[in-house]
């Protein structure tokens, strides 16, 4: 944004002065001028080719090439996820790296990383391989060992028997001994792995598609194998089927393949087993070797491009943001130059031609850059300069609505009014100090935690940290009014002014109470709490103030139109707007408040809703004992009557003066003289161009008029109702703090046990935390919100204005990601 010195003082009653300029650039110090306004951050280019898609403007050819490096980068990104590495911000020693060269180096990495992906892949799933055959070869061979110790234990027995003339042996026995073992049936196997999960089924199968003419033996691998098809964990059986011709062999190997189980060669002779086991075993310790060796590779390389993925992916980001921008310019009639047109605030003039100044000398140019400024008709951009402070207050006005061009900000007066009605329907400073800390730790560690991602609601709490504070700053101030500390009194500024005229009236009510002290200094006495008639008068207390407090917004927001209407020289809003509604409001609500003060300072027992109920229905009845000062019923009847005349005043003057003088405008402009005649073709095209010279409608006119009229009169009543939310959500809030404490806490210690007392005391704090400080904070700061949109900012603020969105390498990482 420039130097802190060079910028003038930053003021939110308005936003900047902006104009629009034309910048003619040299097409060889184009793109050093466009980085370098980049830099600067303070000129919003506008597009001069509309009408060309991407792919038809002159720099697609390097947007395409910048595209193809963020897609290498975000390779490289995933591979340093995969290595469990974090981009470096250590200080690259190949600083200086352009992009051709950039180009270049990116698409070797590339190369190489995905030849050694590739290579790494290949021996990977070789030895996983390797380690099925290795295990399906050790328990195949157990299921042999312990066949043929079975078969011969067997035979012995059986020869046993024979030798002895048993008549248990087995008639056949003898037969089947003698028979020649060419003329013996050989059964066939296949073992391999199959996964768990599908065993049960695999069997099934197996034993209907055969017609149970297969042996299946299955055995447990105890550890999950890493399966050499989809590279995972998985829990697998090694099994082996025995079958009986080749058609029962088909059937197996289809039903192997259908089930994904891995099919590996064995042999039953035990020498050329052992053989194959000691092979494999040697050609897994090679695999693991050259495995590990090229993993420690890639991992070198891959830290290698974590030590410059940061700059390197600056640099594309960058690159990629200038050669769109320079899109948006448009060639001048010889070619050789480039033509830009945008908006900037008038006081980055100098800085912006500096810029110019310095991109022509660096890229060794014989002709600067030109800037121009141009005179225009169009709407500016709306831009306000805001720190870390102000930007959240401004965040919250601009999502209601950007301002219109130079009118009157909300945002300024939100710094202070948001936060105090917030702490109206907060006031509790235990609250306010337990928002206050929780809010001065995150900006305490705003550094560390700005640059992190924080999960959506964290990432809230943390853009509105100043707004909170401020809120809880104020909640504090209003909870000494209130004299509430998590619904509890304290006598911080003195004893109080009652004291009980003898002991049997403390419980009983306030009229026993008699003053004894000089009025409590400062806030609600001490007193008032715990007592019958507390909740009436915490009541009229605080709704006189929500309507005290609402009339004074309303009024403030009725003058700052005042104000736009001077700025934009709007005598029809002056004359016609801002002086009847001033005096519509406040013959009746600010006449209202006026009783408020009086009856307070005087200590009247007049009711108010009579007063004004009657000063409508019967504004001619004397008062009675309703009278509050002199004159009073003489005074009504002048508001009453100023009321009644301010609604026409609103309504019929305006539109009658805009027809009279939009038929004077076009009666002059039908006289020119001859020498400007070519400007007044100029400026007719340009009005056309943005909707002027539009037919006058008086109909549409007076209906919008009508309407206005109708909304600010029945809005003046209604928003000063609205205004009592502040008084029901601090009843509300104050009530449910009282019932926590009473209910909770003090019911608890009154068990006369450790345990009971600690489990209130969570209770206790998970209620307060919970509901009082999070939901009621919620709720708080979303009625605040409603009172500043609709009843604040509807008497002055038009909100049709646009950002202003200047071309900075600043945002440049926020839009990508």
């Amino acid at each position: 944004m420039g130097e802190g010195g060079s910028l003038p003082t930053m003021d939110l009653m308005r936003s900047e002065p902006m104009q629009l300029a034309r910048i003619i650039i040299p097409m060889e110090s184009a793109h050093r001028t466009i980085s370098y306004l980049g830099d600067l951050g303070l000129f919003q280019f506008k597009d001069l080719n509309p009408g060309k898609s991407p792919f038809q403007r002159t720099f697609a050819t390097q947007i395409k090439r910048c595209g193809e490096m963020a897609r290498k980068l975000r390779f490289f990104r995933d591979q340093m996820m995969k290595a469990g590495l974090l981009a470096s911000s250590w200080p690259s020693y190949s600083s200086d790296f352009g992009l051709d060269e950039l180009e270049v180096k990116l698409g070797d990495l590339e190369s190489e990383l995905t030849e050694m992906n590739a290579n790494t892949e290949k021996l990977q799933r070789a030895y996983n391989e390797l380690l099925e055959y290795k295990l399906v070869l050790q328990k195949a061979s157990e299921f042999f060992h312990h066949a043929q110790s079975s078969a011969t234990s067997q035979q012995r027995e059986y020869g046993d028997r024979l030798v002895e003339g048993s008549m248990d042996s087995p008639l056949l026995l003898e037969q089947e001994m003698t028979t020649d073992i060419s003329k013996q049936i050989k059964l066939g196997f296949v073992s391999g792995l199959v996964p768990r999960d599908k065993s049960m089924a695999f069997e099934r199968i197996l034993f209907r598609a055969t017609r149970g003419n297969v042996f299946l033996k299955q055995d447990v691998v105890q550890e999950p194998v890493c399966d050499p098809v989809q590279g995972e964990k998985v829990e697998k059986n090694v099994f082996i089927v025995f079958y009986s011709g080749e058609r029962a062999k088909n059937k197996v190997l289809k039903i192997c393949d259908a089930f994904g189980a891995n099919r590996y060669p064995f042999t039953d002779d035990i020498g050329k087993r052992q053989q194959t086991i000691t092979e494999v075993s040697g050609k897994l310790s090679e695999l693991k070797t050259t495995i590990d060796v090229g993993i420690l590779h890639w991992s070198s390389v891959v830290q290698s491009i974590a030590n410059q993925y940061d700059q390197w992916n600056s640099l594309v980001r960058k690159e990629k943001s200038i050669y769109h921008t320079l899109n948006t310019l448009s060639f001048d009639v010889t070619k050789k130059c480039l033509v830009a047109e945008g908006w900037c605030p008038v006081f980055a003039t100098s800085q912006i031609q500096k810029a110019l100044q310095k991109a022509t000398i660096d890229s060794n140019s014989q002709v600067g850059a030109i800037l121009e400024i141009l005179h225009t008709k169009e709407s500016p951009p709306t831009y306000f300069r805001t720190n870390k402070f102000t930007s959240a207050f401004q965040e919250i006005v601009d999502a209601y609505g950007v301002a219109k061009y130079r009118e009157a900000n909300p945002g300024l007066y939100t710094i202070v009014t948001f936060p105090f009605l917030f702490a109206v329907m907060f006031g509790d400073w235990g609250h306010g100090i337990c928002l206050f800390l929780a809010t001065l730790f995150l900006i305490i560690r705003e550094k560390k935690y700005s640059s992190q991602k924080l999960g959506d609601i964290m990432e809230m709490a943390f853009g509105g940290r100043y707004v909170i504070i401020m809120m809880s700053i104020f909640s504090i101030y209003t909870g000494f009014i209130y004299n509430e500390f998590f619904s509890m009194p304290f006598e911080l500024f003195g004893q109080s002014a009652y004291d009980c005229r003898d002991p049997s009236c403390k419980d009983a009510t306030t009229i026993g109470l008699i003053k004894v002290r000089e009025t409590y200094p400062f806030g609600v006495d001490p007193v008032w709490h715990g007592t019958r008639s507390e909740l009436p008068f915490l009541n009229s207390l605080k709704m006189k103030m929500s309507i005290l407090l609402g009339v004074a917004q309303m009024n403030l927001g009725i003058i700052l139109s005042y104000y736009n209407a001077k700025f934009f020289k709007n005598d029809l809003n002056i004359w016609y707007q801002f002086i009847p509604q001033m005096i519509f409001l406040n013959s009746l609500f600010g006449y209202l408040s006026l009783l408020i003060i009086v009856k307070w300072c005087t200590g009247s027992q007049a009711d108010l809703y009579h007063i004004l109920i009657y000063m409508f229905l019967s504004p001619m009845d004397d008062l009675g004992e309703n009278q509050l000062f002199w004159g009073q019923k003489y005074l009504q009847i002048l508001l009453l009557l100023s009321a009644l005349v301010a609604v026409p005043w609103m309504l019929i003057p305006k539109p009658l003066l805009l027809k009279k003088q939009h038929e004077e405008r076009h009666q002059g402009q039908a006289y020119a003289l001859v020498h400007s005649l070519d400007e007044n073709v100029e400026s007719e095209m340009d009005d056309k161009s943005h909707g002027g010279h539009e037919e006058f409608e008086f109909s549409e006119v007076m209906v919008h008029q009508l309407i206005h009229t109708i909304e600010f009169v029945l809005g003046s009543v209604s928003n000063t109702a609205s205004y009592l939310r502040l008084w029901a959500l601090s009843l509300a809030h104050s009530e449910l703090s009282s019932v926590f404490y009473e209910k909770v806490l003090l019911l608890a210690y009154g068990f006369n046990s450790v345990v009971i007392l600690i489990i209130g005391i969570i209770v206790f704090v998970f209620a307060t935390v919970g509901v009082l400080l999070v939901m009621e904070t919620l709720s708080a700061f979303l009625h605040a919100l409603r009172l500043h949109w609709v009843e604040f900012q509807n008497k002055f603020y038009e909100g049709d204005g646009y950002k202003f969105d200047p071309f900075s390498f600043a945002f440049v990482g926020e839009e990508d990601d």
